[in-house]
C-alpha cells in the first residue's frame, strides 16, 4: 500500500473518491429510509441518454458538458417517477421500473448510433458508463466539492423537514410542511450526487455506492443523525480504501468496482456483527438468553421441590432435576453455574437445595418481569 503513495495523481483520486463516498453515504440515508433504494438505480441509468445527447449537442467530451446533460436527463427521470407515483394509481416500484427501462433503453439506442461515428472513441463516454476514477484530476475534485458542499448544506438546513418526511409523511403534511416540495428537493439532491459520481464509479455501479453505506450504517444505530454520519464515514472510507487497493502492485485495476466491493464487505460485516441487529450478535444473544432461562428454570424447580419438602434439609439429586427439566442435558452445567453464583448449595454429595439468596433472586426477577409486562 505504501508503494502506491508514490503513484502520480493518486492524491486527487483519493480525495475525489473520499468526498464522493461521504456525499453518497449521507444522501443515500434518506433514500434507504424512504424505501427508495431503486431510485438511485433508476436515475443513474436514466443519465445515459443525457450524456450522449450532451456529447452530440456540444460536440465536446468535457466533463462539465456531459455532466450537464446527465443532470438534465436524471432530473427529468426523477420528476417522471414522482409524477407517476403521485398523480396515477401506478405504485412507486412500478414507476421506477418503467422509467429505468425507457430511459436506459433510449440511451442504449443512442449509444449504438453514436459508436458508428468516427469520433465516438474520443467521446469519453466509456468512463461515465463504467467509471474511471483513476483519471480524476484536481479540477474534477474541485467540481465534486462544488456539488458536495451545496448538497450537504441543503441537508443541514432542511434536516428537520427531511426527517419528518422520511419517517411520517402524513404527520409532516399535517404540520403544514410542503411534503411534495421536500420530496422533489430530495430527488434533486440524489440527481446531483449521482451525476457527481458517474465519472468515478459509472452508471452501472453508482446505485451500489448510494445505497450500501446507508444499509451498513442502519445496522449499527437507530438514530438518524448517527446513521447519516456513519454512512458518510463508511462511504468515504470505502473510497479511500478502494483508491489505494486498486493501485497496489504493478497492475492497476479499476477503482470503481474495488470501491463497491469494499463497501459490500462493510455491509456484510455489519449484517453479521452489528450489535442488536447483526445475525451473529442475535444468535449469541439468543444463546445467552437460553442459558439464563435454563438457569432460572433449574432454580425454580429446586424451589418448588423445597416447598414440597418444607422443614427438611435433604437435597434433591441431579437425576430428579433432569427428570423434570425440559433440557436434561443442560442441568449439570446449570447447577454448577448456580453453585458458583451462590444461589444453590450442595448439602450432601450429589444433593442440592436453593439458598436464601437464590430464593430472593428468583422472587426479585419474577416481580421485575411482571412489572415489565404491565
Amino acid at each position: 500500500m505504501f508503494e502506491s503513495l508514490s503513484v502520480p495523481g493518486l492524491g486527487s483520486v483519493v480525495a475525489g473518491t473520499a468526498l464522493l463516498g461521504f456525499l453518497c453515504g449521507t444522501l443515500g440515508t434518506f433514500a434507504v429510509l424512504r424505501k427508495q433504494s431503486l431510485m438511485g438505480d433508476a436515475i443513474s441509468h436514466a443519465c445515459l441518454p443525457g450524456l450522449i445527447l450532451a456529447f452530440l449537442l456540444f460536440n465536446s467530451k468535457e466533463s462539465w458538458a456531459l455532466m450537464l446533460g446527465a443532470a438534465i436527463s436524471g432530473t427529468l427521470a426523477a420528476m417522471v417517477v414522482l409524477g407517476i407515483s403521485r398523480f396515477s394509481r401506478v405504485k412507486e416500484d412500478s414507476s421506477l421500473a418503467i422509467t429505468l427501462s425507457v430511459f436506459f433503453g433510449f440511451g442504449l439506442m443512442l449509444l449504438t448510433w453514436v459508436q458508428r461515428r468516427p469520433d465516438a472513441a474520443q467521446a469519453g463516454l466509456a468512463r461515465f458508463l463504467f467509471g474511471q476514477a483513476a483519471t480524476l484530476l484536481d479540477r474534477d475534485v474541485w467540481l465534486l466539492a462544488a456539488i458536495a458542499i451545496p448538497c450537504l448544506l441543503t441537508v443541514f438546513i432542511f434536516w428537520k423537514q427531511f426527517q419528518l418526511v422520511c419517517f411520517d409523511r402524513s404527520f409532516a403534511q399535517s404540520l403544514g410542511i410542503p411534503v411534495f416540495f421536500i420530496e422533489v428537493l430530495l430527488s434533486l439532491l440524489l440527481v446531483m450526487v449521482i451525476v457527481a459520481g458517474l465519472e468515478t464509479v459509472g452508471v452501472v455501479l453508482m446505485s451500489a455506492l448510494l445505497v450500501a453505506p446507508a444499509v451498513a450504517a442502519r445496522q449499527w444505530t437507530n438514530k438518524l443523525e448517527i446513521m447519516a454520519i456513519l454512512a458518510g464515514v463508511f462511504g468515504a472510507f470505502s473510497g479511500i480504501a478502494g483508491a489505494f487497493l486498486s493501485n497496489m502492485g504493478k497492475t492497476s485495476i479499476p477503482t470503481g468496482p474495488v470501491i463497491v466491493l469494499f463497501i459490500t464487505l462493510i455491509v456484510l460485516l455489519s449484517i453479521l456483527f452489528a450489535p442488536a441487529r447483526g445475525i451473529v450478535w442475535l444468535q449469541f444473544q439468543h444463546w445467552r438468553d437460553s442459558k439464563i432461562l435454563h438457569l432460572d428454570s433449574v432454580l425454580s424447580n429446586l424451589l418448588n421441590l423445597a416447598k414440597e419438602h418444607s422443614g427438611k434439609q435433604n437435597g434433591h439429586s441431579m437425576a430428579m432435576l433432569k427428570g423434570i427439566s425440559s433440557n436434561p442435558s443442560g442441568v449439570p452445567r446449570s447447577v454448577q453455574k448456580l453453585l458458583e453464583m451462590g444461589l444453590v448449595s450442595e448439602v450432601d454429595k450429589g444433593l442440592y437445595i436453593p439458598t436464601s439468596k437464590g430464593a430472593e433472586y428468583l422472587i426479585e426477577k419474577t416481580s421485575h418481569m411482571g412489572a415489565l409486562s404491565k
